[in-house]
């Protein structure tokens, strides 16, 4: 990972303007975060398709208004001031915040209820405390750590320790996503 050396930060306009050209990007409070695209293998793929299943099983049997789940490196704009912007593997959120989207830019803007990111062997221990901090220091109330080696879910929320859950064990979310229960076995079955 490569981080810019800027003399200021870098605006969201600035941010939105780099060029489309295979390389990762995201801003940690105007910082920007750089690296080669990763190229998704099969298993990465698989579990970002079962757990987009899962929550959107959960979504279609929750009353209207519903919120909306997204995946594949889902921009994010989580802060403005200062610009903190993420691609997410996987993302839900509310209906309120679903329904604020306009269509000014094609990034969800706003703090999701729940983000999920799987785990590639590109990722570094630097990056990934990096958004971890990123996703907390905004608000996010659940952050999902995949890890298909271990066939692990690393929860975290804000104010609570970290809690790593096995195949054996449920992962819950409430109360922003009521109801919704999930044995960690059938993310990687």
């Amino acid at each position: 990972m490569a981080t810019a050396t800027l003399s200021k930060p870098l605006t969201l306009a600035e941010f939105l303007a780099l060029p489309d050209d295979g390389v990762e990007r995201w801003l940690i409070h105007g910082e920007l975060r750089e690296k080669p695209l990763t190229k998704r293998n099969r298993f990465h793929s698989k579990i970002m398709a079962v757990v987009s299943h899962i929550l959107l099983e959960w979504m279609n049997a929750q009353p209207l208004p519903r919120g909306e789940i997204l995946c594949g490196e889902a921009g994010v704009l989580l802060d403005r001031d200062p610009t903190c912007t993420a691609g997410v593997d996987v993302v839900y959120i509310s209906p309120q915040l679903a329904a604020s989207q306009t269509d000014d830019t094609t990034l969800i803007e706003g703090v999701p209820s729940l983000v999920v990111e799987i785990l590639s062997p590109s990722d570094t221990q630097k990056e990934i405390d990096e958004k971890i901090d990123m996703y907390l220091s905004v608000g996010v109330p659940h952050v999902w750590i995949i890890d298909p080696h271990d066939q692990t879910v690393l929860v975290l929320r804000p104010d609570e320790l970290p809690r790593l859950f096995n195949v054996k064990e449920e992962i819950a979310a409430e109360p922003h996503l009521p109801g919704f229960r999930v044995m960690v076995g059938r993310i990687f079955a």
